[in-house]
């Protein structure tokens, strides 16, 4: 009897062990499931404050050819115009508040906070920067017009 129970205690101590290790594997690639949506959210980011920058520099562009224009045709020097404010465009400020919301909710949600709020985040951003790039595209067709 003896011997049967210290046997049945060994087997129930290595499988504490394998399930101890079992966990700390699954944290880890947790950690660098995070990271890696932590990275994507950072790069789409970083993507769309380049379109961003790229928008007005364009927009930069044309302006000092329309004012070229214009002063060639009048002949004078018009004052300087004061620097314009730096807008968002509709995709981006789309992104942000999606990336918010989607987070919050996602937290919300699901019972992994951090996680949950990081896939929210993701999903949200992707989807406002949708809805922000058609209003964006609906803004030009009517400036075209």
């Amino acid at each position: 009897m003896l011997l049967a129970a210290s046997v049945l205690t060994a087997c129930n101590t290595q499988s504490d062990k394998q399930e101890a290790i079992l966990k700390a594997q699954q944290k880890t690639i947790d950690s660098m499931r995070i990271a890696m949506e932590k990275k994507a959210i950072i790069d789409s980011m970083n993507t769309l404050n380049a379109q961003r920058e790229k928008e007005e520099k364009w927009e930069e562009i044309e302006r000092n050819e329309a004012t070229s224009h214009t002063q060639a045709v009048s002949h004078t020097a018009a004052p300087a115009a004061a620097p314009a404010k730096k807008k968002w465009s509709h995709t981006a400020k789309g992104a942000v508040v999606g990336a918010g919301t989607g987070a919050i909710t996602g937290a919300i949600v699901n019972k992994k906070r951090g996680e949950g709020a990081l896939i929210g985040s993701l999903i949200g951003a992707g989807v406002g920067a949708g809805t922000g790039a058609i209003v964006d595209h609906s803004v030009k067709k009517r400036k075209q017009q």
